[in-house]
């Protein structure tokens, strides 16, 4: 038996239905802001504060490890609904949320493990949503767009240890924007050039010092559709540390509209 712990994002369903298609045994801890796994007969919709109940739900299951997938919007610690464990715990988290998200999940992390559930990486029942070093697309990148690649990478590498950041955006060695806490679609939508078109490129890393078990970078088809109307050329992504969803037709998008997915 696995704990799976969900948010929002599709993620989520790719991992419960490779685990459905394998007949796995698991439960569901709905942490997604539409409770979208409420229709699982094997799903608990739990606040994120309410740690005994978590905890309570996956002993009383047997369940020794536990999963992370798709996103959790940080919590807003005045209102939110706490347990007697959660109001035990509440104190490391307030002072993890200070570090950033990456220092929330760590901190989560490390409490499960003190009640002896052990955390999986994300990818462990869908290793085909990470790709290999390579070009997944007719187009490659051209110098400029090396340089551009180069740039952006540089910039996520310098970021703070904590920092929530895992995009950035570059064009013509400039920095157009870098990730801020509403997203990647957000800073894109804030990149669209009427000068520019097809032209930069867009550079998802993991954020620095992340745990790799949880929250790797994910692109979509909706991504390259954002990247598309901002006016990039391309998507650059981390070897074996991202997930992409809708391989195909995001290959197929690229394509078609003279885009690039690389891989570093």
């Amino acid at each position: 038996m696995i704990g799976l712990i969900f948010g929002d994002t599709d993620f989520p369903k790719e991992i419960l239905k490779k685990i459905k298609k394998e007949n796995l045994k698991y439960l569901i801890i709905d942490l997604s802001k539409s409770k979208k796994f409420k229709k699982d007969k094997r799903s608990y919709s739990v606040s994120i504060g309410q740690f005994g109940k978590i905890i309570k739900i996956l002993k009383k299951n047997n369940c020794k490890k536990v999963l992370f997938a798709g996103k959790v919007k940080k919590p807003n610690f005045s209102k939110l609904k706490l347990d007697i464990k959660g109001i035990y715990y509440i104190p490391r988290l307030i002072k993890a949320l200070k570090l950033g998200d990456a220092a929330i999940l760590k901190e989560i992390i490390k409490i499960l493990s003190q009640n002896k559930i052990k955390t999986e990486n994300s990818l462990k029942f869908n290793s085909e949503l990470a790709l290999k070093k390579g070009n997944y697309s007719k187009v490659k990148p051209n110098k400029q767009d090396k340089l551009d690649i180069q740039k952006a990478i540089k910039v996520l590498n310098n970021l703070d240890q904590y920092n929530f950041s895992q995009g950035a955006v570059v064009r013509n060695k400039k920095i157009v924007s870098i990730e801020g806490k509403d997203g990647t679609e957000k800073m894109l939508k804030n990149c669209k050039s009427k000068k520019f078109r097809n032209h930069g490129v867009l550079v998802k890393f993991p954020k620095k010092e992340q745990d790799l078990r949880i929250d790797l970078p994910t692109i979509g088809l909706r991504t390259l559709k954002k990247s598309k109307i901002a006016g990039l050329k391309g998507i650059v992504l981390k070897s074996k540390q991202n997930i992409v969803l809708d391989i195909n037709k995001c290959i197929k998008f690229a394509n078609e509209n003279k885009m690039f997915i690389s891989v570093k």
